[in-house]
Formats: C-alpha cells, sequence, structure tokens
C-alpha cells in the first residue's frame, strides 16, 4: 500500500509498525512525500528494494535526506524469485542503521542540550555576580543550592533566572518612564518660574534621553508578548510630549498642554508596567512596580505643587501624598528585605519629610527651592531603592 504523509504517521502510531519496505525502480516521490513528515528521522526503520542497477547521486541524496536507512538492489534468481535470506539481511542492515543514527541524534542533543545548559549557567552567574556582588564560585553555589531545593536542573534555574533578571530590568525601566513623563512637566514648571533654569534645562535633556534609551530597551523586550501594544502607545505619547517640550518658549498655557500630555504617557506607562507584570507571570516583580511607582508619586507631587504656583493648575495633593505613604509602609513591612534595602528605606522616609516642608512652603520661593531639591535627592533615593529590589535575590530567583 501507498501511504500519504499523514496517513503513515497514523499508521506507525496506531499499528505499532516499525518496518517500512518499499519496492520500486528506483527512489520514488510517492516514498519521499510520505516520509516528508519526520524531517529525515522516521521512527521506523525504512527499506529501498530496487532491481539490479546502478544508484543515481540524486536518488541517493534523496534517499539519505528523507531517512531511508538502507537501499538494496537484489538480483532474482532463474525462478524470478528473490531469495528471502537477501530480504531478511537487508532489513537487518536498514535497523541496525537505524539504531545507530538515533544513538547519534541522542548523543547530539544531549550535547547541544549541555552545552544550551552552559551558556545558561554562565550568564546566570553574571546576573548574580554583578547584581549581588558575588564571585563566580559563590553564583554557581547558590545556583546549584537553589537548583536542588527546588529539584531542577541547574540549566533550567539558569534560564529562570537570567528571565527574571530581564523581566526585573524592563519592569524597572517602565515605571521610570511614568515617573520621567512627570519629572519633566516640573522641570517646565521650573523654567516658567525660573528655579534654577541651567540646571533644569540640563535635567531636562538628559531625562528627555533617558526616556529614548529605555523605550527602545523595552522595545525590543516587549516584541511578540502581550505587552506590545502597550509598549507602542506608550512610544506615540512620548513623540507627543516630546514635541511640545521641544519648543522654544514655555509659558502658562504652554505648560497646561505639557501636563496633559505627560498625563497620557503616565497612563500609557502604567498600562504597559501591568502588562510587563503579566507577560512576565512574576509575583516578585510587583514589588519593583510598587518602588518604580513611588518614584512617579514624588515628581508628581513636585509638579503639582509647582504648577500650583505658576496658576497652571491646582490640584488637591492629599490623595497622592497618603499613596505615597500607604505604599511606603507596605515596603517597609514587606518580608522582601535585606540590610541594603532596610538602609534605603530609613533614607527615603527621611527624605520624605523635607518634600513634605517644600510642599507646606510652596508658597514661597524658598519653599519651591527646598521643594525641588528635595524631590531630586528623593529620587535618587528611589532609583537606588528600586535597583535594590531589582537585584534582590528574592526577585532574581523568583
Amino acid at each position: 500500500a501507498m501511504y500519504s504523509s499523514t496517513a503513515l504517521t497514523h499508521e506507525v502510531l496506531t499499528a505499532a509498525v516499525t518496518r517500512l519496505v518499499c519496492l520500486a525502480s528506483r527512489m520514488p516521490a510517492e516514498l519521499a512525500a510520505a516520509l516528508a513528515g519526520w524531517d529525515g528521522a522516521p521512527p521506523l526503520s525504512v527499506l529501498l528494494l530496487t532491481p539490479p542497477g546502478p544508484i543515481g547521486v540524486d536518488d541517493a541524496r534523496l534517499a539519505l535526506a528523507c531517512g531511508v536507512h538502507h537501499w538494496q538492489a537484489l538480483r532474482a534468481g532463474a525462478d524470478g524469485a528473490v531469495a528471502a535470506a537477501d530480504v531478511e539481511s537487508a532489513l537487518a542492515l536498514a535497523e541496525a542503521r537505524r539504531s545507530h543514527d538515533a544513538a547519534l541524534r541522542r548523543s547530539t542533543a544531549r550535547a547541544h542540550e549541555q552545552l544550551d545548559e552552559r551558556k545558561w549557567v554562565d550568564r546566570a552567574k553574571g546576573v548574580l555576580m554583578a547584581a549581588r556582588g558575588l564571585g563566580e564560585d559563590a553564583a554557581f553555589r547558590l545556583l546549584r543550592g537553589a537548583a536542588m531545593s527546588v529539584n531542577l536542573r541547574i540549566g533550567e534555574l539558569a534560564r529562570g533566572v537570567c528571565e527574571a533578571a530581564c523581566w526585573a530590568d524592563a519592569m524597572n525601566r517602565a515605571g521610570q518612564l511614568r515617573m520621567l513623563s512627570q519629572r519633566l512637566v516640573r522641570l517646565a514648571a521650573q523654567r516658567v518660574l525660573g528655579i534654577a533654569a541651567r540646571e533644569s534645562a540640563a535635567l531636562t535633556a538628559e531625562s528627555m534621553q533617558r526616556v529614548r534609551d529605555n523605550l527602545a530597551r523595552l522595545e525590543q523586550r516587549c516584541g511578540h508578548t502581550v505587552a506590545q501594544a502597550a509598549c507602542a502607545r506608550t512610544q506615540r505619547c512620548w513623540h507627543a510630549l516630546a514635541q511640545a517640550l521641544d519648543a522654544p518658549r514655555i509659558d502658562a498655557p504652554a505648560l497646561q498642554r505639557i501636563d496633559a500630555l505627560a498625563a497620557a504617557m503616565l497612563d500609557a506607562a502604567e498600562g504597559l508596567t501591568d502588562a510587563l507584570q503579566e507577560a512576565a507571570g512574576r509575583r516578585a516583580l510587583h514589588v519593583v512596580n510598587q518602588c518604580g511607582r513611588q518614584r512617579m508619586r514624588v515628581q508628581r507631587i513636585a509638579k503639582d505643587s509647582l504648577l500650583a504656583a505658576t496658576r497652571s493648575a491646582a490640584v488637591d495633593p492629599r490623595a497622592a501624598l497618603a499613596a505615597f505613604e500607604a505604599v511606603q509602609r507596605e515596603l517597609e513591612d514587606a518580608p522582601l528585605t535585606s540590610p541594603e534595602i532596610r538602609a534605603a528605606l530609613a533614607a527615603v522616609r527621611d527624605d520624605w519629610g523635607r518634600l513634605l516642608g517644600g510642599v507646606g512652603a510652596c508658597a514661597t520661593a524658598p519653599g519651591r527651592r527646598t521643594l525641588v531639591h528635595a524631590s531630586e535627592t528623593l529620587l535618587a533615593r528611589l532609583d537606588a531603592l528600586t535597583a535594590a529590589y531589582e537585584h534582590s535575590l528574592q526577585v532574581i530567583m523568583g
């Protein structure tokens, strides 16, 4: 019987066929088509029997590529019959070659797997060494011990470590976009109020470049994931905001438009962080997201206070202040901690008090200067704290 590729596969699976013998005058196209589904590695021995005669090079190459294990040209006897012993010998040779080929494929697959595992282990060691300041031996011991404790191959765990580090980095970068949307409005308000004009111009240029860099990295990370659409939306919002910020002169009406565009970018970046957390599927990233959101709140509070001073907006800061306090208490009470994180939390608490003093005195020029300085200092503290969470063993090891 002649089988199609699908029918032959079905027959092998359902009838437990272990040998395929094809009688033909040469390498038939039908046999090549039937074997095509196995990409040159059929799970049964394949024997091609043909009459005596030369085997063409093209036919031989096609037979080898399709997974024919043996091609035997059989001469019929005087009575026109083929000796059974010759057929049995050909079948035995085909089966031996199938077993030999299968063993070679398994060996090659194991070698590739071991090489791939070694690459992931080396990458994971690099992640741990950079994030936690560990030596190479200590990083390997940590990986090996963690793999044993959760009953995983060290290569599987190493791959998870690398993926977790990439997702944590993406979460941090998306969180920075939220913060930068509000920081840029705050800096624009400083230009209108004449507060540290030279410094604010330099920080504006630095912040805009930071947005571009983060979006470029996130575009690579989000490709072909559920976060891709959210990343594209954030890109569109950023282009609109950047165009408004590049205006040669910013007055109060322009500041209102910039604030509205920044609010759209903030909303898009919030959606991006949520999509990243969904794509990553790692609960430990929640703390990176929460801490990153604190950076945004600080800049938003400072921005709203300065906009009120320019009479571009009048926002009640109490809700934002309460939200910052609530999340800060959550971070302080969270089990995810280390001496580095506890010290950073304490420093954030001290600088938060200074920011509150600036908010209360924002009606005066000294109060506004205090607010601006405190918002930058607190931003640096929260950047360091977010990085500490991003590089914590709990987040990296999942």
